[in-house]
């Protein structure tokens, strides 16, 4: 069963075809925005909303012609429609509405955040849950007790900021290419991650974060040393700063694995494509016996792949949605 995957809620217009039955890939395009808003140092929800109004359409039939199908051919129509930022989210819903009605082709919504961790299924096709997922992203930072494909329960997250957006903030503030996450991964092997006395993001009790503590401190230290004349080392920050968030992630999964006795740990979102962190819960996970899955790069950021493989599960379970569907920019309660 094929599924036509459309994804819009942030800065990346994807869409995508899959294989459901197989995990398969065969198609997925992405536009990315990051030239236009890197003018601008972060994402501009107005600008992101147009950009995608300007590329979906040509991106869908980009991907029908690279999988070699018609629309003829599609089981399902998935589309993420939350969380996200709500101008963006309701092109790629719209759009998808659209499309789904014209042709008589049942509609999923899909959540942006399961739709990351499915991301490992097209990575390991022989990937089943129960598993113990970490999203870590621009919006994301979250332990998911995953139960089953469509079933996920909460065990852990943030309660302010999260840990993509705290790497961009504090790269941009330090002379990095936006988005500064990805320059910071590269910089931090340059520096010593002892250099930087910073507090750690990782909450005493369960397993959730906070990241607003950290950047200020981060922040705090950085004017501090500009106050007194001298420029703090940018590669000794990152270093820092790089260490402390993968300690604290670190940390916590290996508290939700004693938690839980997962023996599998599906690692996904914009984070997970960082160097240090992959490293860190690998070398975590062989000490203690746990398979882990992390996606390729080209699957950690936002595309409409993993959410045509959320969207095959939904589908399974018979979660379709009809023309009323909406868009919202946090997860339904």
């Amino acid at each position: 069963m094929y599924i036509l995957g459309i994804e819009s809620s942030c800065d990346e217009t994807s869409v995508a075809v899959v294989d459901g039955e197989k995990r398969q890939i065969r198609s997925n395009i992405v536009a990315s925005q990051i030239e236009i808003h890197r003018l601008y140092g972060g994402v501009v929800p107005e600008i992101a909303g147009r950009a995608h109004i300007e590329a979906v359409s040509r991106i869908t039939y980009e991907a029908l012609e690279k999988a070699g199908l018609t629309l003829g051919d599609i089981g399902a129509v998935a589309v993420t429609a939350f969380p996200g930022l709500i101008g963006a989210l309701l092109v790629g819903v719209n759009f998808a509405k659209s499309l789904a009605y014209s042709y008589g082709i049942p509609l999923v919504a899909v959540n942006h955040v399961k739709a990351h961790v499915a991301a490992g299924y097209l990575e390991d096709p022989t990937l089943e849950p129960p598993f113990l997922a970490v999203v870590v992203s621009g919006g994301h930072t979250s332990i998911y007790d995953v139960k089953d494909y469509t079933d996920f329960r909460e065990i852990g997250s943030t309660r302010d900021d999260d840990a993509g957006e705290a790497f961009d903030k504090i790269g941009r503030v330090i002379g990095m290419p936006y988005p500064g996450g990805a320059a910071l991964d590269k910089l931090a092997y340059e520096g010593d991650p002892n250099a930087v006395r910073l507090p750690s993001p990782a909450l005493h009790d369960g397993l959730d974060f906070s990241f607003s503590g950290l950047k200020t401190a981060a922040l705090n230290y950085i004017n501090s040393e500009r106050q007194k004349g001298e420029e703090p080392s940018a590669a000794d920050i990152a270093a820092s700063y790089t260490a402390v968030i993968t300690d604290a992630i670190t940390s916590k999964v290996r508290k939700a694995l004693d938690m839980t006795s997962a023996s599998r740990v599906v690692l996904a979102g914009g984070v997970a494509a960082n160097s240090h962190l992959r490293k860190r819960l690998s070398e975590l996970c062989k000490a203690q016996n746990v398979t882990l899955t992390v996606p390729p790069i080209s699957l950690c950021g936002d595309n409409a792949a993993m959410v045509a493989c959320a969207g095959y599960f939904e589908y399974l379970k018979g979660n379709l949605s009809g023309t009323g569907l909406n868009a919202s920019a946090t997860e339904p309660q």
